[in-house]
């Protein structure tokens, strides 16, 4: 069967897929066949080593609208007919080699998922990994990023609110770069991406299609290897004023308009191909598709490079036919070219003409049954000897103080101030609870309701065990949102993975999977939307395993949001574990990592008693017992008492605590399902703990808030710091990093 290489390599489409290729169709396919195939059949769209691990994802529960995978985003009920549509999505090689304009139209991509289900976005999230911030290339790719994210996010108009970052050698070469977005709306006014009604149009809507981002879904569906720059034509090309113009006619259509269309789907990934296609399969319908109606911005384009192209800020209208005018009348009032390109049919085939020359006639079916490869894991042989490493091997910290202030200060923990001051974080003031705590809180105008949102992953924990760092990584977003007050709902998903080809990645790829579904079930936040991103390796190697994770959680009264600020005079309680932890607790840890360079030991976590403690939390601020809560996460205990007396402005004197055992892991271990938690009173104090001991939980006073030191611990032998050098450490610290 004579194929040329270089097509085959340009779609990322092995000999063996060719062939099934063949065997489907009963002949060869046409160029543009094969590229339309080639890109839907990619990881990137098709998922083909991930979407057989799917099935252990719970995707039902009590707030789920939607089924997951059949809409551009996932829908979670409000209360009060409010509906929150939110999705998480990568774009991780693009911004390796072109780090503004892939973040910038990472953004974008994820914004048109929501209001192309008619909502309206009103909250942006980031999940970024760089290498250390040491190597000039990292700050470059770092800064590149961030400047993307702001300015796309800022020109939009839609806030950016929260996000983490965490630096490691092993994303140098290969940043990863996760957008979230979350979108608001009545139910009544949610939108579908189906392609329904034959004889329909298919209207192009927005900007003129270019030469960019052609192969740009089989791009990222390949490792990034020497000559990758070579790409960049691969690199979409963002323009935000436009994407503005369009969201504000889509919704305006789902607001005012409903009855006038079908369906409506963003063109993203693989371009009219996927957006024309997968509609159709939506609906069980046809296509047919003449590029010669394709408005274009680039001369002698051909009917492979129209179908193939991932221009940005266009959309797929497919309006009722009587009502064809009326939406281009609507498009056109927002100063945006609409072109009916083509109808819906009814033959259930893919039909791409260019005038009158037909360049593909293929089944619908053919083009969304991309091959699958259920996952043939081994477990990493080097697995069973980083586990067996001890954190509590060397000595313990010798001193605490000095410890903590580097820790305070390090790339990973520093505050992310630096970030977030270039987001517009109170556009469309609906932000009540603003970046740089541990959720962003939103409130629904017009009503008392709201949301909370976190994006998390600790990529270290998944590579020392890929199911136990799963779990962490949902329990760590849920424990985030808790700390605001809301109930977490649902959550979406970023798998960030090497090549699933190999092994050893497959093993981590299943693993995580079966971890990331066990925590959410148990904690009650099924999987609504999400995306799989694989081959995330460079010549040195591939990232650690990064599950990143997206939560929302719904809140009845945003008045009553809890933030990480400790009121001076009250009394600060640890829940859900004691001080003294074991320097296990310190596997994956940040002072493992900034402290010893090290990296080895065995996470652990009891999702039972992570879930009781995530409800007693919620229960004791029902009951008005709490004024202020954080969740014990990077740093460890010592880390969270910090950063709530910064964020408060006053000092603590917990100087009575003892701890008898290794100050390591008492103070900077990172056990899970732990809280500090504040109250107004003694009295408060004693229901709170009364309330956690009657469900078997630990509850410890730690101190009163006040003074200008922060003391943990028996003099020299915990935390004694002033509470301004803390500040200054930890505000300036990723500043420092920058400049190297």
């Amino acid at each position: 069967m004579a194929v040329d290489e270089r097509a085959l390599e340009a779609v990322a489409m092995s000999h063996a897929e060719y062939a099934r290729l063949v065997e489907m169709l009963d002949r060869e396919p046409t160029e543009v066949e094969l590229g339309m195939a080639g890109a839907l059949w990619s990881e990137h769209c098709g998922y083909k080593h991930s979407r057989p691990l799917f099935k252990h994802f719970p995707t039902t529960g009590e707030y789920v609208l939607t089924k997951t995978g059949e809409e551009n985003a996932g829908a979670i009920d409000l209360g009060d007919g409010w509906v929150a549509v939110f999705k998480m999505e990568s774009h991780n090689h693009p911004s390796a080699l072109e780090p503004y304009e892939g973040a910038a139209t990472g953004v974008g991509g994820i914004l048109r998922d929501i209001f192309a289900m008619g909502m309206r976005p009103v909250a942006l999230l980031d999940s970024l990994r760089f290498g250390p911030l040491s190597d000039r290339n990292n700050r470059r790719l770092f800064g590149g990023v961030v400047a993307g994210i702001g300015g796309y996010g800022n020109c939009v108009g839609v806030p950016t609110v929260g996000g983490e970052v965490q630096m490691d050698p092993c994303y140098s070469g290969n940043p990863l770069v996760n957008a979230m977005a979350v979108g608001v709306g009545r139910r009544e006014h949610m939108l579908s991406a189906s392609a329904s009604g034959p004889g329909n149009p298919l209207v192009l809507v927005g900007a003129d299609t270019g030469r960019d981002g052609i192969h740009g879904a089989t791009f990222a569906s390949v490792e990034l290897a020497e000559g990758s720059d070579d790409r960049r034509p691969a690199v979409q090309v963002g323009n935000p004023f436009m994407e503005k113009l369009l969201m504000e006619a889509c919704v305006e259509l789902a607001e005012q308009h409903r009855d006038w269309i079908e369906g409506l789907q963003d063109l993203g990934a693989a371009g009219l191909t996927s957006s024309a296609v997968e509609a159709a399969d939506r609906a069980g319908t046809g296509i047919e598709i003449d590029v010669a109606l394709v408005p274009r911005r680039a001369q002698g384009m051909t009917a492979y490079e129209v179908m193939l192209s991932e221009s940005q800020e266009r959309m797929l209208v497919i309006p009722k036919a009587e009502h064809l005018e009326d939406v281009l009348a609507l498009f056109r009032r927002w100063e945006l070219h609409a072109d009916v390109i083509g109808h819906v049919t009814d033959d259930g085939m893919a039909t791409i003409r260019d005038g009158a020359t037909v360049h593909a006639r293929i089944p619908i079916g053919v083009l969304t049954d991309p091959p699958q490869y259920p996952p043939e894991g081994v477990r990493p042989a080097s697995l069973d000897a980083l586990q067996a490493i001890d954190p509590g091997a060397g000595a313990d910290v010798p001193d605490a103080s000095a410890t903590l202030l580097r820790l305070l200060g390090s790339e990973n923990i520093a505050s992310r101030r630096w970030i977030f001051r270039q987001y517009d974080h109170m556009v469309q003031n609906n932000t009540v609870v603003k970046p740089g705590g541990d959720a962003a809180v939103l409130r629904l105008k017009g009503s008392p309701r709201g949301f909370a949102v976190s994006t998390d992953c600790n990529g270290r924990m998944v590579a020392l065990d890929p199911r136990v760092g799963a779990m962490l990584a949902v329990a760590e977003a849920a424990r985030n949102v808790v700390a605001t007050g809301a109930k977490p709902a649902a959550l979406t998903d970023c798998l960030n993975f090497g090549s699933p080809e190999k092994p050893e990645i497959a093993y981590q790829l299943e693993e995580a999977i079966i971890g990331l579904s066990e925590a959410a079930r148990v904690l009650g936040t099924p999987v609504i939307s999400g995306n799989a991103s694989l081959y995330n390796e460079t010549p040195t190697g591939a990232i650690f395993p990064t599950p990143s994770i997206g939560m929302v959680g719904v809140l009845q009264d945003v008045t009553k949001a809890l933030t990480a600020a400790l009121p001076e005079g009250d009394t600060l309680v640890l829940l859900g574990g004691p001080v003294e932890q074991p320097a296990s607790t310190l596997a994956g840890s940040e002072y493992q990592h900034v402290v010893t360079d090290t990296l080895g030991g065995q996470p652990a976590i009891d999702l039972g008693l992570e879930a009781r403690v995530q409800r007693l939390v919620l229960e004791a601020h029902d009951q008005g017992l709490l004024t202020a809560a954080h969740d014990c996460g990077d740093g460890g205990l010592a880390v969270a008492v910090a950063e709530m007396c910064i964020f408060g402005g006053t000092g603590l004197d917990a100087s009575g605590v003892h701890i008898e055992g290794r100050r390591d892991g008492a103070l900077f271990g990172e056990a899970p399902s732990r809280f500090l938690v504040a109250v107004a009173d003694d009295d408060a104090a004693a229901r709170l703990v009364a309330l956690a001991l009657s469900d078997g939980i630990d509850a410890t006073v730690l101190g009163i808030a006040g003074g200008d030191r922060v003391r943990l611990g028996a003099p020299n032998a915990g935390i004694d710091v002033a509470l301004e050098e803390a500040r200054a450490v930890y505000d300036g610290g990723l500043e420092i990093a920058l400049r190297g």
